[in-house]
């Protein structure tokens, strides 16, 4: 059976509501022959359905005002819709009909292989989204080595009846939530009953296993600096939802960025990776720590960007901040306090945006079954304790170090001597 949820956020007194499709299928679901569907369905969301020309739909969208996106990650896909409530039914039937009967026109599947062909010969100038790619496919064995963007290789052999065939195994009622901010629970199940009582009640099957191993990646290219991740494994995931908590305040409290700041002065200075790193070193342009948190497991690390003549030093650098959480005395009440409250305070100011809070519903509800109260989360925060930072940190850097680099690799150190440096020689 799918599922519904509603949240009443600010009561009626918006004229605007948010809806939300969510679906437990990603690229994990992938298999050779599937691979870089999720990307491509990212791609082909809101064309033509059964019911309507991809022409009708924008029209449609347009003429109540609203905005519709997609997004695809490695154990969810998402389709959302934001517009004037008034419209609500327009809204749920619309989504519905483009996430439940798209008919992957070959034109259309086509120009979507050209424009994803565009996009993968621009990666070059995202090499932090390449690294975060390059750990998964280092880092893990099985379902989470699948890569999220789509291979050339893959786009080749993609087609209409493959992402046909993709949909109807995965978007099953199991694995649906549609989730909405701004109205009744009641009204909108009495709109999405008809348009999906339907859907194959099929079992929900079991999540495609991956191992984390460990291991390292190296992609040479003409970029003039170097770019560099450091990774470790976060046991257990959201499912282990306590550590996810006490990951997400400690990315806060390292924090990091570029050595130019876009939002002014002040912005996040007071993280440790700025004050330690970025306000030490003039030669590294970019230097942050990043986690990816999946069900049963998640990563962190550090990035770097710098010149080839000092990569070795930023990962060393690296390996010092990361060593530092680890040990005893390193982080103190103040910064932990800082990160606590940083974190407390972009988690409520997130949730002032109907489409996240719809998303959140829908994500939840996929992942733990149920809505959990942002209160539950904001005490789980606050309860933190410096040793809980501590152990945790332990925990991750005694995994196996994943490494990735891209650009002018030459210099970057080999991974035995990288790994030595966390678990001895």
């Amino acid at each position: 059976m799918y599922r519904t949820a509603a949240s009443r956020l600010r009561s009626l007194e918006s004229p605007a509501a948010s809806i939300g499709l969510y679906i437990d299928c990603g690229s994990i679901y992938e298999v050779p022959l599937t691979s870089g569907a999720t990307h491509l369905l990212e791609r082909m969301a809101f064309k033509s359905t059964r019911n309507r020309s991809h022409l009708r739909i924008v029209r449609e969208v347009e003429a109540i005002g609203g905005n519709v996106a997609a997004s695809g990650s490695r154990e969810q896909m998402g389709y959302t819709f934001d517009a004037l409530k008034t419209y609500i039914p327009e809204m749920v039937e619309l989504l519905i009909d483009s996430v439940r009967n798209p008919v992957f026109l070959d034109w259309e599947v086509n120009e979507e292989i050209r424009k994803v062909k565009a996009e993968l010969a621009e990666l070059s100038n995202n090499p932090q989204g390449l690294l975060l790619e390059a750990i998964h496919s280092a880092g893990y064995a099985g379902a989470l080595a699948n890569p999220l963007l789509a291979p050339e290789s893959a786009l080749d052999r993609l087609d209409g009846s493959l992402l046909e065939d993709f949909v109807a195994e995965n978007y099953t009622a199991p694995r649906m939530v549609l989730a909405v901010s701004g109205v009744e629970h009641g009204e909108l199940l009495s709109i999405a009953e008809p348009l999906l009582s339907d859907l194959p009640n099929v079992a929900f099957p079991s999540e495609p296993e991956s191992r984390y191993v460990g291991g390292d990646l190296r992609q040479h290219a003409d970029t003039g600096n170097t770019h560099v991740a450091l990774a470790f494994e976060l046991p257990g995931g959201w499912l282990k939802e306590r550590d996810a908590v006490i990951l997400t305040v400690i990315q806060m409290l390292m924090g990091g960025g570029g050595s130019f700041s876009a939002g002014g002065p002040g912005k996040g200075m007071h993280s440790r990776l700025y004050l330690r790193v970025l306000n030490e070193y003039q030669q590294i342009q970019s230097f942050s720590a990043f986690n990816s948190i999946f069900n049963k497991t998640g990563l962190f690390g550090i990035y770097a960007s710098t010149s080839s003549d000092f990569v070795a030093k930023a990962v060393d650098v690296a390996a010092t901040e990361l060593i530092a959480l680890a040990t005893p005395g390193q982080v103190t009440a103040v910064q932990l306090n800082r990160a606590k409250e940083s974190t407390k305070s972009a988690v409520l100011m997130n949730l002032e945006s109907r489409m996240i809070v719809s998303e959140d519903i829908g994500r939840q509800i996929l992942t733990f079954g149920e809505r959990k109260p942002v209160e539950h989360f904001l005490k789980d925060v606050e309860s933190i304790t410096l040793e809980d930072v501590t152990n945790l940190a332990r925990r991750i850097l005694s995994s196996p170090l994943t490494m990735a680099s891209y650009g002018d690799v030459i210099n970057v150190p080999s991974y035995e001597s990288v790994s030595s440096r966390f678990h001895g020689k």
